[in-house]
């Protein structure tokens, strides 16, 4: 114990402690007998027990209030800052605790009626003194003060309390309107200019210094907020990109349910999975909650007839979407929620037709149910526009869930510690006002109830009023409790004030104001979000698209298929047709058999609809290693290419090959120049050799015609004649040569 005294104090590990009382509750031991009036007389750890409730306390310290340490944290931080306002507003009641005192110190006592409790009439009574003679004439009559006055600041301040938290408010007020001199019995409204009194404490005193808890504890969680960014330093544009980015990789695509191979069942699949069919059971829905409503305790027989038939029809309907689910769904009708919802509301409601009464007896009435049902309606709010407002505030309240389980535990924890102290000192008050046989500090539950009910600021000053009770005549100092030894039903003034003032600085007015701030700060987020330029739906909708294109979830889709995938999304993620330029320009990376991830498709819509600035560039590796880490299936592949670089080896390609055709068709040209030269060269040569062929051929016919010298009538052959053939069969080589340059010169083109 030394020891850890002279230890250095650890404000994480006492918190964690302290938090960590609650479940310790098995373990504490009553060891101080009956008698025992002091919270640790009452509760030890045995000796024996401290080695297990170490380990119970080094189990749990790590895990189970990791998150309920936050919001202690966050409360710890606004500490200084509701010191600072506790004592603004001290100050300022200060001012109008000294005027009550001076206004109405020693005003409020009065002459009552001992039996009946009510005041004596003006009339017999006028002041102190006749009060004291009836009382000298053995009269049922006490000159008696109100418990809650203005005799002092103290006292002033405690009435100030009640009227800022409008408890009992009206009694001290009219107490104060209707008080005359000291020792004067009061009349009624004798003093009406004290009204301006209460309105001004009221406006100034209560809606102005109390709401400035508020501020200041949404104030503490927004300085909270930066100090724990205060490393990423954002722009609005950076913002917009980092929460789209959240968004992003909280999604995931999901397998659709395949369509039944067998046409009728396929039809009826057709038929249930379309958004009128899901409109049209909401409508449903809704009509049977409009029955339900009509019902009353008094109808007539004939109204309680004509209700169990609608009831009837919309059974039968219920049933009737079951089955068509079911034969559409088949083993997949079982995968869903919803559907197993409804699957137990039907059941029950078919065997409530039969069997209402043992339901209801022996397990929940299928009213109930059916009513749950009528959350289904959220499904469809998404698919209505103009509920853009309902989504932000369900939104929001989603939001603030976590947070409002981790204040919930907060104020168990502040409520588990008074309770223990108000059994300790008020168990045995005197059962008036709001102490009864629910609402007392007898037991751990009904004290439980009692601070509920002062959480809630309503009738605390009724659980006050008897432990104000100092003495006789207002209590018993000897009344005996059975089964204790404790003796009288008194109170405890200063420890009860004291007991009820800070129960209700911490729980209601800190605390309990804690869910305004992060309910509030919860919207303003979810607002901003909402006017983002996308949001949860546009993801949810690229998922939904994209179920069509990858039927079996392999969150990959063919490249050819990206154009087509493109067009079918909403705005402001879809890119219509013509968009092959863009998707080039967009770089995706590609892996193995011309397929591109769906996170990757996402990633770079989602950077089309932001735009993509320099000042995205500090954020991008950061994101993307968040955005990798919160999708590990696309870590699991790597890229081989990507769209712009599979452009780019496309035109590579043509390009080749427009080089090689230009490269075969010069070859051509140039193998068929020489070809043509050497042709011509032959011809050439060829011709004085068939011109001395024709001088022989002449010289020898004229010999033979002198040897005849027969006269001949016929002309001898010109030199056209002989060389005809020749120059046909040339200009037949042209020719030909002419129309291979010309085949040639189409295919360059």
């Amino acid at each position: 114990m030394r020891i850890y005294i002279k230890a250095e104090f650890h404000p994480k590990v006492e918190i964690r402690l302290i938090c960590l009382l609650p479940p310790l509750v098995p373990h504490l031991a009553p060891l101080g007998g009956e008698g025992a009036d002091t919270i640790f007389d009452r509760y030890r750890i045995p000796t024996f027990g401290r080695p297990a409730a170490a380990h119970y306390v080094s189990s749990l310290a790590p895990s189970s209030f990791l998150r309920h340490l936050v919001v202690v944290n966050a409360l710890i931080g606004a500490i200084p800052s509701i010191m600072n306002v506790l004592l603004v507003c001290l100050i300022f009641w200060l001012i109008f605790s000294i005027m009550g005192v001076n206004l109405f110190a020693g005003k409020y006592y009065h002459c009552v009626n001992t039996t009946t409790g009510e005041m004596i009439p003006i009339s017999k009574v006028e002041n102190q003194s006749d009060c004291m003679q009836l009382i000298k004439a053995n009269e049922s009559a006490r000159w008696k003060n109100v418990k809650v006055n203005f005799d002092n600041v103290g006292a002033g301040y405690l009435a100030l309390l009640q009227v800022a938290t409008f408890k009992g408010w009206m009694d001290i007020m009219y107490a104060a309107v209707d008080s005359r001199k000291l020792q004067e019995q009061p009349k009624y409204e004798d003093n009406l200019y004290m009204y301006l009194y209460f309105v001004i404490f009221i406006i100034f005193g209560s809606f102005f210094t109390l709401n400035l808890f508020i501020g200041v504890i949404i104030d503490n969680f927004n300085q909270q907020k930066k100090k724990i960014s205060q490393d990423i330093f954002m722009t609005e544009e950076q913002k917009k990109y980092y929460n789209a980015m959240k968004k992003l990789g909280s999604k995931k695509p999901q397998k659709p349910i395949p369509r039944p191979p067998n046409k009728y069942q396929g039809f009826v699949f057709d038929i249930v999975t379309r958004q009128a069919f899901d409109i049209t059971i909401m409508i449903l829905i809704c009509l049977n909650m409009v029955t339900m409503m009509i019902e009353t305790d008094e109808q007539s027989q004939d109204m309680e007839n004509n209700l169990y038939w609608i009831n009837l029809v919309f059974i039968v309907l219920f049933t009737g979407e079951f089955i068509m689910k079911l034969i559409s769904l088949r083993q997949y009708y079982f995968t869903i929620g919803w559907n197993i919802f409804d699957f137990v509301v039907v059941i029950l409601s078919i065997v409530g037709m039969f069997l209402a009464d043992m339901i209801e007896n022996y397990f929940v009435s299928p009213t109930l149910f059916r009513v749950i049902r009528l959350a289904r309606i959220g499904r469809i709010l998404r698919l209505i526009k103009g509920a853009k407002g309902i989504r932000t505030l369900l939104f929001a309240l989603m939001m603030s869930l976590p947070a409002l389980f981790n204040i919930g535990l907060l104020l168990f924890l502040v409520m588990f510690i008074y309770a223990i102290f108000g059994m300790s000192n008020f168990a045995y008050v005197k059962k008036e006002a709001g102490i009864d046989d629910m609402f007392n500090f007898e037991t751990f539950g009904n004290s439980m109830i009692c601070l509920f009910q002062i959480t809630t600021s309503a009738g605390w000053d009724g659980l006050l009023a008897p432990i104000l009770n100092s003495g006789a005549p207002d209590c018993d100092p000897n009344a005996e409790h059975p089964g204790s030894s404790v003796r009288g039903d008194c109170g405890n003034p200063s420890v009860g004030i004291f007991f009820f003032v800070s129960y209700i600085i911490i729980s209601f007015l800190v605390v309990v104001n804690m869910y305004i701030a992060v309910i509030l700060e919860n919207f303003s987020v979810a607002t901003e979000e909402s006017a983002e330029p996308l949001g949860e739906d546009d993801f949810e909708m690229f998922y939904e698209v994209w179920e069509k294109f990858d039927p079996d979830a392999t969150q990959f889709i063919q490249y050819s298929k990206l154009p087509d995938f493109a067009d079918a999304l909403d705005p402001p993620l879809r890119i219509p047709k013509p968009n092959r330029v863009p998707l080039i320009a967009m770089d995706l990376p590609m892996v193995s058999g011309d397929r591109i991830h769906c996170l990757d498709i996402l990633f770079a819509f989602t950077k089309r609809v932001l735009g993509e600035g320099d000042e995205m560039d500090n954020l991008r590796q950061p994101m993307e290693e968040r955005f990798m880490a919160s999708n590990p299936s696309k870590v699991s592949y790597e890229p081989i290419t990507s769209t712009l670089r599979r452009k780019q080896e496309e035109l590579s390609v043509v390009i080749i090959q427009r080089s090689f055709r230009r490269y075969i068709l010069r070859k051509t040209i140039k193998q068929a120049s020489l070809m043509y030269r050497k042709d011509k060269m032959k011809e050439v040569n060829s011709l004085p050799i068939k011109e001395d062929l024709v001088i022989d051929k002449l010289n020898g016919n004229s010999t033979s015609d002198k040897t005849d010298m027969t006269p001949s009538t016929t002309s001898p052959p010109s030199y056209d004649s002989v060389t005809k053939p020749e120059k046909e069969k040339h200009e037949k080589d042209k020719a030909e040569k002419e129309d291979k340059s010309k085949d040639a010169r189409e295919n360059k083109k």
